[in-house]
């Protein structure tokens, strides 16, 4: 049982990672933003469509904010 497993470990690591065909690839300078909606911090939804040509967008995040120790 150990010899097999120790044969399909060998094996899945001379396959090297796999490429997810779904996976997206990062934005560019200068790439349009997808459309997203994200909850704000008052509790509200903020669609890009309702803010794009009629003011400036600007998303922050800041991930450690709520972390826990």
């Amino acid at each position: 049982m150990t010899r097999a497993w120790l044969l399909a470990a060998a094996w899945l690591a001379m396959a090297g990672p796999v490429a997810d065909a779904q996976a997206p690839r990062p934005p560019d300078v200068g790439d349009m933003a997808p459309a997203f909606t994200l909850p704000g911090s008052d509790g509200t939804l903020h669609s890009l469509s309702d803010h794009v040509g009629r003011r400036p967008v600007v998303l922050a995040w800041f991930p450690r904010v709520f972390a826990t120790r």
